[in-house]
């Protein structure tokens, strides 16, 4: 079987950043070391340590602990930049690195989203205490340190960093998870039920074990022959044919498979519900188009606001997963520009003064609760809670002749064949990773003039109409079938006259432009509950509610909104059988059947719209 090698994957994985770090050298700067930290039951974790070479201060520890790789190895290997951004660094930190329990150079068995223990006893471990063992050891016995800590990290080192406010170590002082996972049933690999398809090649880089340390990789990705992902993902048929990639080697697959339901597998994995009493200050960074980690930012920090009375606060972006890391002027996702420097500034303004602040005690940062960028307008907005309390809950209903409107027909029937064998792309690009970006900012006007995509607009808007918050998705449906996925998107249509962007795809043009904000998927079986699920009663009117993540949109004087429902949304997510099967990992060819979906007139959209 052909692999590809571990490298190529590396690059998303562990979300490199081309950040701008002029011509710093760390070499000349810092002195590094490497430790092997012994946690409370013996194991013992790879560290690195990046110390100023200046010794005249005392400086805070700023530590990453990651599954990724505290590379390179070896004492006289450096990294090019270190810490969070350029400031940050040449500034002076102190800046650590950690291998977690079981990757890489450290000891131990990894466990993918290792559940929080609340009370533990004697030697029991988690992340937390493996957070709180390497601060005890790194305040202890690294010279110059003044005794502060802080931690960061991007997607799965974001959720490690979310992880290290549970540790209740008093040196640790300030937290920015970014990207963080909370929960893996509804970040990366899942969305309310639905697998998502599109990070099946990343399994291998979570599935298999290691029995020592190593500063090798010890898996491989799978090379699946063909630059048309749509095309592979179709002909390989049910999941259970992907088998021949993954055997019971790879544990994680099989964890996949055998708990395809929200049970007792996942739940305790869940991070959000542990997010109590906790006493460092937390800055929660995110990308409103970021494809794999919404759910986690958005719910950590809500679960803190309402569960804590730490310092807390929100900074959200239009970025997709890690571009605030990066250093590109032109911010764009896609197609979409949205304005200059805006990571660099949220570098300087938001990230540096943030640690500097709560590390150093520099500074008085005085910043709002949340800054959330209008992905509308095209501009920062500053909200004293989030989401905002000044809105009005408005709905629209989906209507006949393709209307949004404000007043239900129960009677009206909207009825499309969703096809199996010919399921809707959710990109027009042909291009094979398991990150998709763009995507979510994508022109939808292929989706829109599918006979298995339903549209629902408003008029042409004589005024800005803007939205802040949660968006809810109340639908009444019907199928011919037992089984069914629902896909709700939320579309800005642009002006005819709109001017192209210079990230614009030579084949496109911003006139008329469906500029996707938000999109969600729900596996209709979860309607009632996500670990007890159940099928459809053939033509019965059913109610399935779904919840979109946030939004900060303002739709412009000029443009339409545009409401889209689909049952597929492929290979993003995998195909829904319409079969009901106990297991839809272990579902067959003859499994998978055509039916007719319906929605009903009484279906509505809840916006959050900005009392202006």
């Amino acid at each position: 079987m052909k692999f590809l090698k571990f490298n190529l994957l590396l690059i998303f994985l562990t979300c490199s950043v081309s950040i701008s770090f002029s011509q710093f050298d760390v070499k000349e700067n810092y002195n590094k070391q490497e430790v092997d930290i012994e946690m409370r039951d013996g194991i013992k974790l790879h560290t690195t340590i990046y110390s100023p070479k200046d010794t005249s201060k005392s400086y805070p520890i700023l530590m990453q602990r990651t599954p990724y790789s505290s590379r390179p190895y070896g004492e006289n290997e450096f990294r090019s930049q270190i810490g969070p951004n350029k400031y940050l660094m040449e500034q002076g930190n102190i800046i650590v690195y950690q291998d977690v329990r079981g990757r890489w150079m450290s000891e131990g068995v990894y466990d993918n989203m290792r559940a929080y223990i609340p009370n533990k006893k004697r030697k029991q471990t988690d992340e937390a205490s493996d957070t709180y063992d390497t601060i005890e050891w790194l305040i202890n016995n690294v010279d110059n340190n003044n005794g502060k800590v802080g931690t960061w990290g991007i997607s799965y080192p974001g959720h490690y960093a979310a992880m290290s406010v549970l540790s209740g170590h008093p040196a640790l002082k300030a937290a920015s998870p970014q990207a963080p996972i909370g929960d893996f049933y509804f970040d990366d690999f899942h969305h309310n039920g639905a697998y998502l398809l599109s990070y099946w090649i990343a399994t291998s880089v979570f599935g298999y074990m290691k029995d020592k340390p190593t500063d090798q990789s010890w898996y491989q990705v799978p090379n699946i022959g063909t630059k048309d992902p749509y095309q592979f993902f179709l002909d390989i048929g049910p999941l259970s044919n992907l088998d021949k990639y993954y055997d019971e080697d790879n544990i994680f697959w099989q964890q996949l498979k055998d708990h395809p339901d929200y049970d007792e597998f996942w739940e305790p994995r869940g991070l959000i519900q542990h997010m109590k009493n906790v006493e460092p200050a937390v800055m929660t960074v995110g990308g409103l188009f970021d494809a794999e980690d919404l759910y986690g930012p958005f719910e950590i920090y809500k679960s803190l606001e309402k569960n804590s009375d730490n310092y807390n606060i929100l900074v959200f972006g239009p970025w997709s997963h890690g571009d605030w890391a990066r250093s590109k002027k032109r911010q764009s996702v896609g197609n979409v520009y949205f304005g200059d420097d805006l990571s660099e500034n949220f570098q300087k303004d938001y990230e540096t003064k943030f640690f500097n602040h709560f590390l150093k005690g520099e500074g008085d940062f005085d910043v709002p609760e949340a800054t959330v960028f209008d992905t509308g307008a095209m501009e920062w907005n500053e909200y004293e809670n989030w989401p905002p309390e000044d809105v009005n809950y408005t709905e629209f209903f989906l209507g006949e002749n393709q209307t949004l409107t404000e007043l239900a027909d129960p009677n009206f029937e909207n009825k499309f064949v969703s096809d199996i064998t010919k399921p809707v792309p959710f990109t027009e690009d042909i291009k094979v990773t398991f990150t998709p970006r763009k995507f979510m900012t994508d022109d939808q006007r292929f989706a829109a003039r599918r006979p298995d995509v339903m549209v629902y607009e408003t008029e042409v808007l004589g005024t800005d109409l803007k939205l802040s918050g949660e968006i809810l998705a109340n639908l009444k449906v019907a199928t011919t079938g037992t089984a069914a996925d629902w896909i709700v998107k939320v579309i800005d249509v642009y002006p005819h006259d709109a001017e192209d962007s210079e990230e614009m795809q030579d084949h496109l043009k911003m006139s008329n432009y469906h500029m996707m904000v938000r999109s969600e998927v729900f596996r209709g079986r979860y309607r009632d509950s996500f670990a007890d699920p159940k099928p459809f009663i053939p033509n019965k009117k059913t109610s399935v509610d779904i919840k979109l993540q946030d939004v900060n949109h303002t739709f412009k004087k000029g443009h339409k909104i545009q409401i889209q429902v689909q049952s597929t949304f492929f290979p993003y997510i995998d195909r829904n059988p319409q079969k009901y099967v106990e297991n839809i990992f272990e579902a067959n060819e003859e499994d998978f059947e055509t039916h007719t979906h319906t929605i009903y007139g009484d279906s509505k959209i809840v916006l959050p719209v900005v009392k202006l």
